[in-house]
Parts: structure tokens; C-alpha cells; sequence
């Protein structure tokens, strides 16, 4: 057996898509832009190909883009300030501050400063919490990102076994959350759980979001299961350019999985596409109008 490879580019593309028509309907009928601004601090390469890609694709799918570019040794207060400005500016309807930040910066403290009606990264304690109960909530990108990649295998995910191998604030804790907003069950593991490979082995759906290249084997997996790795790491190659990988070991895995993302390729090309989606969803909840349909 080997398995379907889940194409992340081309669902991506789809939603954009989708998006881009839900807001070329709210400016007709509603005479709604909505607007993205992205924070950045510093001049991290690898945040400022990510601001770049986001300014490109928000401006593709009609929507307003404001990028404000802060130099490293930025003062927490002026960032604070820069963010309580966006927060009353009317034509910003969803807020980013790229992470990480420099030490310098306290970050919880940055978040936290977001209005949480413009929070399109869903890590506003006000939304977490929402999302931890239920409530509708925005919430992150790649966790959101990873539910949708799963339904285009799975469209209903109710009563699977899944779990979740890292747990972050950025991905494992919320996708535990969305998971079991789906009526999954859910188990959620990490680099110290007794017997990892014997929890791995029991699940259906398997997302791995640890940190640690090639850590799930392919012997782990239950023959079958659908694998979303949201794993990024840059492995050596002597005497050529680092080579990018994902938490689970990608060739071993296709001769056992049902279906796996590749890395690159899959779960990085949904995380801009599902902040596009938060965006137009809070600008929507904004303004009082219903939710759209992408």
C-alpha cells in the first residue's frame, strides 16, 4: 500500500479561491473591505518571507493590506502603542504580530494587547478560551489549517481515534480543541509520553506538531491512518543546501499510512490561506453580518 499524498498547494488554492469570492460579495453588497495588518519586528529571513507571502496573497484575494515593519530594538511600549492604534482604526479588521518576537519583548503581554475581535492568529486568551469551551471563537491558523486538510480525506472525522503528538499554544493544545469540537476522540501526547509508539499506533488520524525531525516512524502508524505532519525542520546534507523535513519519517510512512501530507507542501501552504479566512470571518463579525461561507 502506499499512501494518497494529501495536496496542501492545491486546497489551499482552492480556498483562496473560495475566499476571494465571499469578499468580492461583502464589498458589493456590503461595501466591506476587509483589512489584515502585519507587525513585524526585526528582520528574521525566515518571518519576512512569511509577511511577504501574506501581503501577496491578501492583497490576490481583494482584500487591504497594512504591513508595519518595527527595527528589532523596537520599545515594548511603542509596539503596545502601534497596537492600540490598529485596534481602533476601523479599516483594520484583523491584527498579526509576527512570532517570535525579539527577547527584548514580552510576548504574552503583546498578544494580549489585541483586540479580540481582531486576534486572526487565535492566541488572545479570550479566544482560546472560547475555543476551549465550545463557543465560536477565532482560532488559530495551522491548527484550523489541519482539520480542513483532514476532511478533504475525512469528511466527517466523528468517533475516529486521533491524537495529537505536541503540545504547543500554537497548535497541539487548539487542535485538540477542534478536534473535539468534531466529536473526535482525542489523545494528546509529547516528546515524554510513556510508549509513544503504542498511543501512535492505536490512531486514526495522527498529527504530528513536536518539533523533532523524522520523529514518528512509519512502524508507529496504524496501517492506514491519515498522517498531517505540521513538522518544519531544516536537516544538514553534506555538501549540499539543509533539507527540509517534517516530524514524521515521510518514506517510511507512505508504505503504511492511508493518506500523509508532505513537507514542503502541505500543512505550511494552508496557514496563510486559513488566516485569510479569519480575517474575512472577523470583518464580518465586526460589522454585524453573517458568517461567510468560506
Amino acid at each position: 500500500m502506499t499512501a494518497r499524498i494529501i495536496d496542501g498547494k492545491a486546497i489551499a488554492a482552492e480556498l483562496r479561491t473560495r475566499v476571494a469570492d465571499e469578499v468580492a460579495r461583502v464589498k458589493r453588497d456590503h461595501e466591506l473591505t476587509p483589512g489584515l495588518a502585519v507587525v513585524l519586528v526585526g528582520n528574521d529571513p525566515a518571518s519576512e518571507v512569511y509577511v511577504r507571502s501574506k501581503h501577496t496573497q491578501t492583497q490576490a484575494a481583494g482584500m487591504a493590506s497594512f504591513e508595519h515593519k518595527l527595527p528589532a530594538d523596537v520599545s515594548q511600549d511603542d509596539l503596545l502603542a502601534l497596537i492600540a492604534r490598529l485596534n481602533r482604526d476601523p479599516l483594520v479588521h484583523g491584527i498579526l504580530v509576527q512570532l517570535p518576537l525579539p527577547k527584548s519583548l514580552h510576548t504574552e503581554t503583546i498578544i494580549n494587547a489585541i483586540d479580540p475581535a481582531k486576534d486572526v492568529d487565535g492566541l488572545h486568551p479570550n479566544n482560546a478560551g472560547r475555543l476551549a469551551g465550545g463557543l465560536a471563537a477565532l482560532s488559530p491558523c495551522t491548527p484550523l489549517g489541519c482539520i480542513i486538510l483532514t476532511k478533504s480525506v475525512h469528511p466527517s472525522i466523528e468517533g475516529m481515534n486521533a491524537i495529537v503528538v505536541g503540545r504547543s499554544n500554537l497548535v497541539g493544545r487548539p487542535l485538540v480543541q477542534l478536534l473535539l469540537n468534531e466529536n473526535a476522540t482525542v489523545t494528546i501526547a509529547h516528546s515524554r509520553s510513556r510508549d509513544l509508539p503504542k498511543l501512535v499506533a492505536q490512531a486514526d488520524l495522527v498529527y504530528a506538531a513536536v518539533g523533532r525531525p523524522e520523529m514518528v516512524r512509519g512502524d508507529w502508524l496504524k496501517p492506514g491512518a491519515t498522517v498531517i505532519d505540521v513538522g518544519i525542520n531544516r536537516i544538514p546534507v553534506p555538501g549540499g543546501k539543509p533539507k527540509l523535513v517534517g516530524d514524521v519519517a515521510f518514506q517510511e510512512a507512505l508504505n503504511v499510512a492511508g493518506a500523509i501530507t508532505p513537507v514542503p507542501g502541505g500543512v505550511g501552504q494552508m496557514t496563510v490561506a486559513c488566516l485569510l479566512v479569519n480575517t474575512l470571518r472577523a470583518a464580518c463579525a465586526i460589522q454585524g453580518l453573517p458568517a461567510p461561507a468560506a
